[in-house]
């Protein structure tokens, strides 16, 4: 038998449309929006990715009930909080690290959950503590025992929360938390991504009061009640770096489409610093072309604004072919550095030191069997294998399939040789 594997042969250069999808890490956290209010949610754009299909059965076990009424359009049912059972259990927890995002809304609406030290991508030590602390300062008490997270709250009163470092996911907790407590809660050095903002607004659709998304200090004046609402996801910044990724490696031109260069000013200037053709339009589209040998370049990982550690591992495959040294540094994750051996196989010349990677670039980088890691090294992986000489394997192909809707399809109709392979005898 053999195992699952994305099968890639290099070297085709890349031309055509590329849609990109709704965002994975808007849609997961506002799936678990819906249990703050009673009734009918619509979500639409919703990419149909393995972790939507993981939140679906995690509300489902909370008997809260989902079916898809169109291909991105996603319907949530709410039942009333008697209905719901705040419970969250490893087996699905365990599947997916956005799972920590039910806490909030758990306990602004129900006054207690109960759930699974979450799991994920394993690329280092992400510990839950800031989400916990700041659940704390609203009134909420914890209690952990046999790996889980029991948490409960007389009422929610509002606080200020002053966050350690802006965590996106705790910022998304808070907000889903405070919007039902008593009186104001501000959040000071809180997350500024476009994922939150887009959070934000389906809250405030729903009857919430939050003002100052995108900006480092968030306001929430709490309110009894909310109700159910219809929302667009936003379009996912990491697809759109993964197709801008692939033509840069593997050459070619596509017009990206449905892209929000607005939110990518960051990543788009390290593209264009390495060679690689951005021309933007007046609308949600762009041409990305590549025809030669990338430049190097020295690359830090930010909070947002500034350069996502997600983005990193798509930018360090890109250096590997660049011509020169670059240093990159992952100033949040220093355990994120697993595709790094992955991409040696492939012939790339880089090395790890602390927080640092040393990338001197090759002309060409030759096909190889190779192992994901997690969804973005995954990605990393398949943007080198679609430059590579040769035929190359990538084994793991549920993280890829995690964060990235029909990938196969998607990047084979731009004229990739790219296809999934089932368990086989």
């Amino acid at each position: 038998m053999s195992e699952p594997h994305f099968h890639v042969i290099g070297g085709q250069p890349l031309e055509g449309r590329f849609r990109v999808q709704g965002a994975k890490n808007a849609v997961l956290k506002e799936m678990a929006a819906t249990i703050l209010a009673t009734g009918e949610h619509h979500l639409t754009n919703v990419p149909r990715i393995i972790d939507v299909e993981i939140m679906c059965e995690l509300l489902e076990s909370m008997n809260i009930k989902s079916f898809f009424l169109a291909e991105d359009h996603l319907v949530i049912t709410t039942p009333p909080p008697s209905e719901i059972t705040p419970f969250a259990s490893y087996e699905l927890v365990e599947r997916i690290r956005a799972s920590i995002t039910v806490l909030g809304p758990l306990l602004g609406r129900l006054r207690s959950a109960k759930i699974s030290m979450p799991g994920g991508d394993d690329f280092g030590n992400r510990p839950i503590d800031i989400h916990l602390n700041a659940l704390e300062s609203l009134g909420a008490t914890f209690a952990s025992a046999h790996g889980y997270i029991d948490g409960r709250v007389e009422f929610l009163v509002g606080s200020e929360i002053d966050l350690a470092y802006p965590s996106h996911t705790a910022t998304d907790n808070i907000l889903m938390a405070a919007v039902l407590a008593e009186g104001e809660t501000t959040i000071n050095n809180a997350a500024r991504e476009p994922e939150v903002i887009d959070l934000g607004r389906m809250l405030n659709a729903m009857g919430a009061k939050i003002e100052g998304l995108g900006t480092s200090t968030i306001s929430i004046t709490g309110v009894k009640d909310l109700h159910p609402t219809t929302h667009r996801v936003i379009s996912d910044r990491l697809d759109a770096a993964t197709a801008i990724a692939a033509v840069a490696m593997a050459k070619g031109e596509i017009t990206i489409e449905g892209i929000r260069t607005k939110e990518m000013v960051t990543v788009l200037r390290k593209f264009k610093e390495m060679g690689v053709t951005i021309q933007e339009s007046d609308t949600d589209q762009i041409m990305v072309s590549s025809d030669r040998r990338l430049r190097a370049t020295q690359i830090s990982s930010l909070p947002y604004p500034g350069v996502a550690t997600d983005y990193l591992p798509l930018l360090v495959a890109c250096l590997a072919t660049a011509d020169g040294g670059s240093i990159v540094t992952e100033n949040l994750y220093a355990g994120r550095f697993k595709y790094v051996d992955e991409l040696r196989r492939l012939g790339a010349h880089m090395i790890t030191q602390g927080h640092h990677i040393a990338v001197e670039g090759v002309e060409i980088l030759l096909g190889a069997k190779v192992k994901a890691p997690d969804i973005r090294a995954g990605a990393a992986l398949l943007v080198a294998a679609l430059a590579a000489e040769g035929t190359s394997e990538i084994f793991g192909p549920l993280h890829l399939q995690r964060g990235y809707e029909k990938i196969e399809e998607r990047f084979g109709a731009l004229g990739a040789s790219l296809k999934l392979v089932s368990n086989e005898t």
